[in-house]
C-alpha cells in the first residue's frame, strides 16, 4: 500500500504578509474548519475511525485537532491579556495516546470544535492590527511568535488534518 503523504494539504509555509485581506482569508479558513472536518468524517464506521493515517487513527486526528485548537485559543487569550506571556506547551503525542483520544466518541470533540470556533472566529474578527502583532514566548524554543503567525499556522493546521482524513477516504474509496 502506498505510504500516506506527510502533508496532503501541502507543507506549512509561514507567511510574512499579514495584510488585512490575507488575515481575513485565514480567519475564514478557521470559520470553515469545523464543518469541513464534520464532512470529512461523516458516515465513517467505528472501524474506519480506527484506521491509521501514518501515526494516528482518524479518531485520534479528530481529538488532536480539537485539543490543539483549544490550546491555541487559550494562547490567543493569554497573549491579548498579558504582556508577552510564556505559553504552556503540551505533548500532542501523549495527549493522542490517552484513552479518550484512542477510543472516544468523536461527536463531543466535533461539537467542541464548532463551539470553540464559534467563539474564536468572532474574537479574531474583532482584533486590531496592533493586537495581531502581540507576541507570546514558546517555552520549548524560547522563540517569540506573534498572533499573525499563529493565525496563519492554525488556518493551515485545520486544513492539514482534514486533508489526512480525506486522503484516507479517497484511498479506501469510502
Amino acid at each position: 500500500m502506498m505510504q500516506a503523504p506527510e502533508h496532503p494539504a501541502g507543507a506549512f509555509v509561514p507567511e510574512q504578509d499579514y495584510a488585512p485581506s490575507r488575515r481575513a482569508e485565514f480567519i475564514a479558513d478557521l470559520a470553515r474548519a469545523p464543518a469541513l472536518l464534520c464532512q470529512a468524517v461523516a458516515g465513517l464506521s467505528e472501524e474506519q475511525l480506527d484506521v491509521r493515517y501514518r501515526n494516528w487513527t482518524i479518531r485520534q486526528i479528530v481529538h488532536h485537532l480539537v485539543d490543539s485548537h483549544v490550546n491555541s485559543y487559550v494562547r490567543f487569550k493569554w497573549t491579548l491579556t498579558e504582556d508577552q506571556p510564556t505559553i504552556k506547551a503540551y505533548d500532542e503525542g501523549r495527549w493522542a495516546a490517552l484513552e479518550d483520544s484512542q477510543h472516544g466518541d468523536i461527536q463531543p470533540p466535533l461539537a467542541l470544535l464548532e463551539g470553540l470556533h464559534g467563539r474564536w472566529v468572532p474574537l479574531l474578527r474583532s482584533l486590531t492590527e496592533q493586537q495581531f502583532t502581540r507576541t507570546f514566548i514558546h517555552p520549548q524554543t524560547g522563540n517569540s511568535m506573534n498572533l499573525n503567525a499563529a493565525l496563519c499556522y492554525y488556518a493551515w493546521h485545520g486544513k492539514h488534518h482534514t486533508a489526512q482524513i480525506t486522503w484516507l477516504r479517497e484511498r479506501h474509496a469510502w
